[in-house]
């Protein structure tokens, strides 16, 4: 720490701080009023058709453009009248005279008296053409205190003219937490395409329902429908459709005559529509609510084995990441069960099997908030999993207490029937199973010898059969893998890093390491990054351990760690109503 000369060092006579600023600001105060009164004053400022005397050392002092002007000139004989030109050519003579005199009054030390926000611009302007340094963060603090929802957009560009990023920063978020009321005033409707689109596209923007976004793009459009009507598709992308009320979709959006008649558009709203019908895999990005929705994603974990792998857990939970909030859900019937197969479809879950020979099939239904049993399995499975493909569940693999199984069943449903499937070209248990791209990906698992395996199965709907592609880097069990964006990522059997399988190349990658090895865990994908849950460690203990990875960066990050230790545990991610 600096330190200043003791009060019996300083030379004599000179004087105190405190005197030495009064004394400065007495002085200002008097030349303040000289110029008020004209009083030795040697140069005119002429704006908007007023005159302002003042004084060409204090100019010179206070402003950089003044300093260098007066310094190239000549002394006058008389006072020289020097043009202070308004800021815009479009700015009224009454606007750049009053511009002038609060950049004065600041020069002379008089302080910034602010009115308005129209006002706070022009004095901004004229400042940073005169060079006058320190008015520019005073008019900021003004315009911050200012900022409401109605002015947003507009100090928004204010904040833009001027890289003045604190106001930037707040403006962005008054548009996002009251983006409803924005997007009432005149302000929104004149915005570039461009703006428009990047607000519709915020994950964070600050709606309660869907609906907001969907009425705030086509009051856009229809502010001048024959020039706009032409980004319809463009605005229309960054709507979230398939969280629209599914009345509201069929009402307002697909009734509507200017989406009725743009033919860019139709693939959206088919896109919706097949959202409707097979949930969330036939658009993960446009049904991922946003932020501040009252839906949210959330991850459901259900029951598992304790620490030692000696108890099965009778516990259901939803967790919120974005609040940390943990809310208990209905136990699942029957809990006594571990190695169980769940999966979501259409935002229901579905849990099947969990012991030999164990047919059980339980839906949990999210509009009822209960477990429902549905129909049994036609094999009775365990050490197997699920995956959702074309609005159907497949049931895939497992041991049946003497065997791997090669067999799959699909369930429908609609008709709650199971049949069955296409067998895999080779039986595993405790295989990762994933769809992705249209198509079931079956990676490594155990064998009908109990070896480890790395061969990779692939199922083709189309053609209704197995085939096998690149195998793994790995021959591992008790793996657990998920789809995001057409990559496929597998953490788990004991393994140290996350590896990725890009099915449209059919090449094996890494992602990323994780801190600890750890299998039979939850791997689920929630606000667009891959949840680590649980799982066993390398001394067969359960853990209560959760990691992230964010593929957009590439990093795994520690999270709050679970209620408790638990692993062979169902992990899944839905759509809920806050609160409930």
């Amino acid at each position: 720490m600096l330190e200043g000369p003791a009060p019996e060092e300083l030379e004599a006579g000179s004087p105190a701080p405190c005197a030495a600023s009064c004394h400065a600001q007495r002085v200002l105060q008097t030349l303040n009023a000289f110029r008020r009164s004209g009083t030795l004053t040697d140069v005119v400022l002429r704006a908007g058709g007023r005159d302002f005397p003042c004084h060409r050392a204090a100019l010179s002092a206070g402003s950089a453009y003044f300093r260098s002007l007066f310094a190239a000139g000549r002394p006058e004989r008389g006072p020289a009248v020097v043009p202070v030109a308004p800021v815009a050519s479009e700015a009224a003579p009454g606007a750049a005279a009053a511009a002038l005199a609060v950049v004065l009054d600041y020069v002379y030390g008089a302080g910034v008296r602010l009115r308005a926000e129209d006002e706070a611009a022009a004095v901004l302007a004229l400042a940073e053409r005169l060079g006058v340094a320190g008015l520019r963060e005073a008019c900021a603090r003004f315009l911050e205190g200012r900022l409401r929802a109605a002015n947003s957009l507009a100090l928004r560009r204010v904040a833009a003219a001027f890289s003045l990023a604190s106001l930037a920063e707040r403006c962005g978020r008054v548009l996002r937490q009251a983006f409803v009321e924005v997007a009432r005033h005149a302000d929104f409707l004149e915005l570039a395409p461009d703006e428009v689109a990047a607000l519709l596209a915020d994950p964070a923007l600050g709606v309660a329902r869907e609906e907001a976004v969907f009425e705030a793009a086509m009051r856009w459009v229809r502010h001048d429908a024959p020039a706009r009507r032409g980004q319809l598709r463009r605005l229309l992308e960054h709507v979230r459709l398939p969280l629209l009320a599914p009345a509201y979709f069929l009402e307002k959006v697909e009734a509507d005559e200017l989406l009725q008649a743009s033919r860019e558009c139709r693939p959206l709203l088919l896109q919706a529509r097949a959202c409707f019908i097979l949930g969330r895999e036939a658009g993960a990005l446009q049904a991922r609510p946003r932020r501040f929705m009252e839906l949210a994603e959330v991850i459901v974990v259900i029951g598992g084995c304790d620490r030692k792998g000696l108890l099965k857990l009778p516990f259901t939970d939803a967790y919120h990441p974005e609040s940390r909030r943990w809310t208990p859900l209905p136990s699942l019937p029957g809990y006594t069960r571990s190695e169980f197969a769940a999966c979501a479809l259409r935002n229901d879950v579905y849990v099947s099997g969990g012991h030999i020979n164990s047919r059980d099939v339980w839906m949990f239904s999210t509009p009822l908030h209960t477990w429902i049993k549905v129909a049994s399995l036609l094999k009775g499975r365990w050490r197997h999993k699920m995956a959702v493909m074309q609005g159907q569940l497949f049931a895939v693999g497992g041991f049946d207490g003497l065997r791997r199984l090669r067999s799959v069943e699909r369930y429908d449903p609609f008709s709650n029937t199971w049949v069955a499937a296409a067998p895999l070209p080779e039986a595993v248990s405790s295989a990762a199973v994933v769809s992705c791209a249209g198509r079931i990906y079956v990676i490594g698992g155990a064998g009908q010898d109990g070896v480890s395996t790395n061969k990779v199965q692939c199922f083709d709907p189309k053609e209704d059969q197995w085939s096998l592609r690149s195998p793994a880097p790995f021959s591992q069990r008790c793996l657990e893998a998920v789809s995001l964006e057409g990559i496929i990522y597998v953490v788990g059997g004991l393994m140290s890093k996350i590896f990725t399988y890009d099915p449209g190349t059919d090449v094996w990658g890494e992602a990323a390491v994780l801190p600890s090895p750890v299998e039979s865990c939850g791997v689920t994908v929630c606000d667009g990054k891959i949840h680590i849950l649980g799982g066993r460690d390398d001394l067969g203990e359960s853990t209560d351990k959760v990691f992230t990875f964010d593929p957009s960066n590439g990093q795994v990050e520690a999270q709050p760690s679970l209620q408790r230790c638990t692993s062979s545990h169902g992990c899944i991610t839905i759509i809920q109503t806050l609160g409930r």
